[in-house]
């Protein structure tokens, strides 16, 4: 093939997955999707519905199920179209809104579990401060502002996107769209810029929670009370459960490929599903368990909907 360049119109997202194991990826992400609906829908649901819920660390929970409901929503569908259907074929605008929204709910992400470390390092090492300096207004300027500052940061790369010249193919490797697989295709030493975003919204973030947590656990060693150390640690324990599996596949999915390093499909596959798919089924479940007033407030939504359940099946006995 002569090394022209090609107007692309659509691109071909070639999903392998082996025979034998694509019914089970397919029910396994089916799974995983109805899961992530069920747990985001219902802890969305219990912070909306209960007033005393509607505090800066429930609308920061809130706001995280909402970009986790995003982004299931936005990946899952369209992997089991692929898988399934065989539906690989897509057009170049919806391949680069899926990159730009992608791209958009892991930044979005990455921030506000900064600010929920900042919430919480603010919370224990100035406890006096904090009914003054974090309130519900100050949460939603600062989802607002995340909002802002993750669309203006992204706009570069979509515009960037839009200009590449694709020689030879216009066929993505992966299950779904994104600048890795595109710049890949078209300029792969362009992939610098990726690594240099991912270092400004990933990285750094994830070295500024870190170091908050660090500062929290010497903090809550200095707490007298043995209860306090343990509701201090265990808020540190829930926290870090969710950035461990957001920060790390992701990072590394994205990184690597910036400065060179080569992965294979299914390396890369994993990487992302377990850094995209899982977090958004696992977060209402690490929530709900270890929050005691989710976790209170789900039980009682349950058993206030049996109880009615029973007391309209009594009634239409007698």
């Amino acid at each position: 093939m002569s090394n022209t360049t090609i107007t692309v119109t659509e691109f071909v997202l070639h999903c392998v997955i082996n025979a034998d194991q694509k019914s089970a990826t397919i029910s396994i992400l089916a799974l995983i999707y109805l899961l992530s609906l069920f747990g985001n829908l219902l802890v969305i649901a219990v912070i909306v519905m209960n007033s005393q819920l509607h505090a800066p660390m429930y609308l920061y929970i809130g706001t995280l199920a909402v970009i986790d409901l995003a982004n299931s929503s936005v990946l899952i569908p369209k992997m089991l179209s692929v898988l399934q259907l065989d539906s690989s074929v897509v057009p170049f605008g919806a391949c680069v809104l899926q990159m730009f929204v992608v791209f958009h709910v892991e930044e979005m992400e990455s921030l506000l579990l900064l600010f929920m470390a900042v919430d919480r390092y603010i919370a224990v090492v100035y406890p006096l401060r904090y009914p003054s300096v974090i309130t519900n207004k100050t949460v939603w300027t600062a989802v607002i502002a995340l909002n802002i500052f993750g669309i203006i940061s992204i706009m570069p790369y979509i515009f960037f996107t839009a200009e590449l010249s694709f020689c030879h193919s216009n066929i993505l490797k992966y299950c779904f769209c994104d600048y890795a697989t595109m710049v890949d295709v078209a300029y792969p030493k362009y992939l610098i810029f990726l690594a240099a975003g991912c270092i400004t919204t990933g990285i750094l973030p994830m070295v500024l929670i870190l170091i908050s947590y660090c500062r929290i656990a010497l903090a809550a060693l200095k707490i007298s009370s043995v209860e306090g150390k343990k509701k201090v640690f265990s808020t540190c324990l829930t926290h870090l459960l969710v950035v461990g599996l957001f920060y790390i596949p992701l990072t590394l999915s994205y990184i690597l490929p910036g400065v060179g390093v080569k992965l294979s499909t299914e390396s890369y596959n994993t990487m992302v599903i377990v850094g995209n798919v899982l977090p958004p089924m696992m977060n209402p479940l690490i929530y709900s368990f270890r929050n005691k007033e989710i976790k209170s407030n789900i039980q009682r939504l349950f058993t206030k909907k049996h109880a009615q359940n029973t007391q309209e099946n009594t009634w239409i006995i007698t």
